[in-house]
């Protein structure tokens, strides 16, 4: 029992001396100072007409150029008649988490520990169903798994801190049925997610938590950024969701609190929460590739998102890719969020709302619309502007946004 002891003792001790890894260094020759203030005028009333489109009380923005400079804003208030909002508050990552559960899965298979093509249920046996599901389906969304939140919103929008067993998320998406035959076609699926996040737990004998510290977190130096098993705490930008008077009219005055949402309503497709400095960081180094475990497989053969949509607009790798940008968008009752990188620059745009009830298409149109602006943007002194084209200008996005 003493030996027992000691040998506990000794570990902890390991753990309490070991050093803290080092950040990575993503490479990128950041210029100093902010952007000019026509620049940032122009991107300021891009961000107000779509805020302003969807009823949401504030936004958090972040536009990051390395041959011209930074521009970080909170516009709003922090809820209706609530403090201004500052670029510091934490809020939900929304569907950036799903990019970081494949982080994991990619980090996992460069240590052997799983494979792309391992089969759910070499994992997870009580899933016998999708035995024709890969991690790699699960990660892609091409899995054909039927989305659980629309099952459950009613019930998260009336208790939104009550806590979720990942496993029971996964049942309401299977007991929808499949959408389609796995690996035939692209659909986003949090269903797939929540599973794979189950998988990953499994395969390391780790929790979740654990995972996204280890292998996100800690790497990139993100300190403000984690999966609550409640809702988290901090300072947080208030989150909300309008809801429909009695006539079925939406009742833009009076909108849901849901800042303190459980983050186990997302889990593995969009628990985790950030903030502003974390996620750029994080975007930046997903679209550059910068972590040990990151491959080029990962993004080599995108799907398109839709039959009718452009053909540059693809997805893979728990990622979405627009012309030369990689990222993620996607909303949670009380926030909609939109992260992009560029490949080759590093340039980066993040765009979250305080708003839920509209499409999440605004943040990644409002995303794409100031990665537009950026990429036109002059280089500061002694810099030089590289020639990056993204396939549409602000203007032609303008529509959309007001449908």
């Amino acid at each position: 029992m003493v030996a027992a002891v000691a040998a506990f003792g000794l570990a902890l001790g390991l753990v309490a001396c070991s050093p803290e890894p080092e950040p990575i260094d993503l490479g990128i020759d950041q210029a100093a100072g902010t952007l000019p203030s026509e620049v940032t005028d122009q991107m300021t009333a891009l961000v107000e007409t779509a805020r302003t489109s969807i009823g949401a009380s504030g936004a958090i923005v972040g536009v990051y150029i390395p041959w011209a400079g930074v521009w970080e804003a909170g516009l709003g208030t922090s809820g209706v008649d609530g403090p201004p909002v500052e670029t510091s508050m934490t809020f939900k990552a929304t569907s950036a988490t799903r990019s970081m559960t494949c982080d994991v899965l990619y980090a996992l298979v460069d240590e052997g520990t799983v494979k792309l093509d391992d089969s759910v249920t070499e994992w997870l046996d009580s899933y016998p169903a999708e035995s024709d599901v890969t991690l790699a389906q699960l990660c892609d969304s091409t899995s054909g798994l039927h989305r659980y939140l629309g099952a459950i919103l009613p019930r998260v929008l009336a208790t939104p801190e009550r806590i979720w067993n990942p496993r029971e998320l996964v049942a309401y998406g299977l007991g929808e049925g499949r959408d389609f035959e796995p690996g035939s076609r692209f659909s986003d699926s949090d269903t797939g997610y929540v599973l794979l996040g189950l998988v990953l737990e499994r395969a390391s004998g780790r929790t979740l938590p654990e995972l996204y510290d280890q292998y996100v977190f800690e790497p990139l130096g993100l300190t403000s950024s984690s999966l609550p098993t409640g809702a988290g705490g901090g300072d947080r930008l208030a989150g909300s969701y309008q809801r429909n008077n009695a006539d079925g009219r939406v009742d833009c005055s009076n909108p849901l609190d849901m800042t303190d949402l459980t983050s186990s309503v997302g889990d593995a497709a969009s628990g985790v929460v950030t903030d502003l400095s974390d996620l750029s960081t994080y975007v930046q180094a997903l679209a550059l590739g910068a972590r040990p475990y990151d491959a080029e497989q990962r993004f080599a053969e995108p799907r398109q998102v839709s039959d009718d949509g452009p053909t540059w607009f693809t997805a893979e790798g728990g990622a979405y890719q627009a012309g030369t940008l990689v990222g993620q968008y996607g909303s949670l009752p009380g926030y909609m969020v939109a992260a992009f990188a560029d490949r080759e620059t590093g340039m980066a745009v993040v765009v979250v709302l305080n708003d839920s009830r509209a499409s999440a298409d605004v943040a990644r149109l409002l995303a794409w619309q100031l990665a537009a602006g950026a990429s036109k943007t002059p280089a500061a002194d002694g810099r030089t502007a590289p020639e990056l084209g993204l396939p549409w200008t602000a203007e032609s996005l303008e529509g959309q946004i007001a449908e």
